[in-house]
């Protein structure tokens, strides 16, 4: 007895002992320290195998951590290096992670709260506080040497069971810039192009009828003025007055391009809105041959915006549906309305016209470009403006003879 009892309190010794020995590798293991070593060359054979297993347990979980390491390392250099600015925050406001760019872009470094916007800009930091998961967000920012046009986008994270939000920002100023000047261009070329169409015809017609009356700088007698002289000079001058009176509404469309009054929102339902616009629609403008198509989804689904802008801009985009399936006996046109992943409301326009080719794509918006004989060229910048006039935008996707897709987005 004396014996067994000696035994089991040296085997309860040893027991304890290799449990204390694990305990102290896995608080090792924890605490990042992989210089502990197990002696491997003892008499128990059964704890010279644990000693290896454990050992090479430590080896390999310290291969992964290096690796873990420097491919946390690598993204983060990658992060730092990218011409965008990146930070993430969590519910408290705690900045947990941001890159040189964002400290740059804000001006502010080190950047670990979101309080210290508030240094900055209170607007911005009251912008940060409000900002929502897949928010899009436009800020400018100005100091004492330059003036930044900054693009905002929000994204939703979970990371170690805490809902974070990551942040990805970018100076647009330069592209906008760009992207003016290019606008500017292509209006002027526009304007040039079709002032110089209506104004060549006034100047060759006044020239012809000054010559009617006028030789070799020597204004010619009444006497010498026949009848056919007048009859040239009054259908030169109506060419003239029409001339002229094409000028004028060209000019007066222009200024009603710039001259949009702000929206007057309310909430519409989807489902009346669209009904009364294929209802307003021309008769004489639709085909047999032409199906109509309407999903709204849900079927409730509601609009705040302002009906009559909101029905002229659908209206001129079905016109241009309807035109682009002139001669077509399978021509059909989809309305859908809904609400997108981004939780936008939408409503798309798609036809299986010829479509708009892919040299001219990027100008159908330009005010005054047009490809029609009897076109003003500002329906479709019009209908842009009024969507940005909403907070949306108005964009389109076209395969000629397959899809052509008109998107008002909300």
């Amino acid at each position: 007895m004396i014996l067994i009892t000696l035994q089991v309190v040296l085997l309860i010794q040893f027991i304890n002992h290799t449990n204390r020995k694990i305990a102290y590798f896995f608080e090792s293991v924890k605490n990042e320290d992989f210089t502990l070593r197990f002696p491997e060359q003892v008499h128990v054979k059964s704890l010279k195998e644990l000693n290896r297993s454990l050992n090479m347990l430590n080896e390999k979980i310290q291969e992964i951590h290096l690796k873990n390491q420097a491919q946390e390392k690598y993204y983060q250099e990658i992060l730092k290096q990218a011409d965008i600015g990146i930070f993430t925050l969590n519910k408290k406001g705690h900045i947990l992670f941001a890159n040189s760019k964002m400290e740059k872009l804000l001006n502010y470094k080190p950047l670990n709260h979101i309080k210290q916007l508030n240094q900055i800009d209170t607007k911005l930091y009251n912008l940060f506080s409000n900002l929502k998961p897949f928010d899009c967000e436009l800020v400018q920012l100005t100091n004492e040497r330059e003036k930044k046009q900054i693009s905002l986008k929000s994204t939703s994270l979970l990371l170690n069971n805490e809902e974070i939000l990551l942040v990805v920002a970018q100076d647009i100023h330069k592209e906008l810039d760009e992207k003016e000047t290019s606008s500017w261009i292509k209006l002027i070329r526009v304007l040039t192009h079709e002032i110089m169409n209506t104004v060549t015809p006034i100047t060759s017609i006044s020239d012809s009828i000054v010559k009617y009356f006028k030789t070799d700088s020597i204004i010619i007698e009444a006497n010498q003025i026949d009848e056919n002289t007048i009859k040239n000079t009054v259908k030169g001058l109506e060419v003239i007055k029409e001339q002229s009176g094409d000028l004028m509404a060209f000019v007066q469309s222009y200024r009603s391009f710039l001259n949009l009054p702000t929206p007057d929102k309310s909430i519409v339902s989807a489902k009346r809105l669209l009904d009364k616009v294929l209802l307003l629609m021309n008769p004489n403008e639709k085909s047999e041959a032409i199906s109509f198509e309407v999903n709204i989804k849900p079927i409730d689904l509601e609009l705040f915006v302002d009906e009559k802008q909101i029905s002229q801009v659908l209206i001129n985009v079905i016109k241009n549906a309807l035109q682009s399936l002139k001669g077509n006996d399978e021509g059909h046109i989809k309305i859908t309305a809904g609400i997108n992943s981004n939780k936008k409301k939408f409503i798309e326009i798609s036809d299986n016209g010829s479509g708009i080719q892919p040299n001219i794509i990027d100008e159908i918006f330009v005010p005054f470009f047009t490809t029609k004989e009897k076109g003003t060229g500002i329906g479709l910048s019009l209908s842009k403006q009024i969507l940005h006039l909403h907070g949306g935008n108005l964009n389109v996707i076209s395969i000629p003879y397959q899809e052509t897709s008109f998107l008002l987005l909300f």
